[in-house]
């Protein structure tokens, strides 16, 4: 099983604005994470993500979102993680705006990979203890690292 250390690094870990709307989070991601991959484009990993996020909303709840995605050429899987200054409207199930965000994607044949690392993100953040202290980061090191259970 991939453990989230394997597919998160500190450098893809920030505290910044990444857009005012979904849509925008969803591009800034697209931006960030193609540029660190070879043979993938920003346009194909936004479209992936907004497809996904036609099929239903990733906002968890409790100001969580999981954008998750499978993408053609892509080897092994990658993540992000943002935490923006201020929260967004993310469809999420429980109304509440989003502002922890994990992003996901995988190749596209990697079916049990996707299904065990978003549990294993669901259970990162379903202690409410454990989200509040992620959420109390104050630098993109400490996210990363309660995030990650350093």
């Amino acid at each position: 099983m991939i453990q989230l250390s394997q597919i998160l690094s500190a450098e893809q870990t920030y505290m910044e604005s990444f857009g005012a709307s979904k849509k925008r989070i969803l591009q800034t991601i697209a931006e960030r994470l193609s540029s660190t991959l070879d043979g993938v484009s920003e346009l194909d990993l936004f479209d992936q993500l907004i497809a996904r996020e036609r099929l239903g909303s990733t906002g968890i709840g409790s100001g969580f979102a999981v954008p998750h995605c499978r993408l053609e050429g892509l080897t092994s899987p990658v993540a992000a993680l943002i935490k923006i200054p201020e929260a967004v409207d993310f469809d999420s199930i429980d109304k509440q705006q989003v502002d922890l965000i994990f992003a996901l994607v995988v190749p596209v044949e990697a079916t049990d990979d996707h299904l065990q690392l978003l549990a294993s993100v669901v259970e990162q953040v379903s202690n409410p203890e454990a989200l509040a202290n992620i959420k109390s980061s104050q630098t993109p090191l400490d996210l990363y690292n309660h995030f990650i259970g350093n």
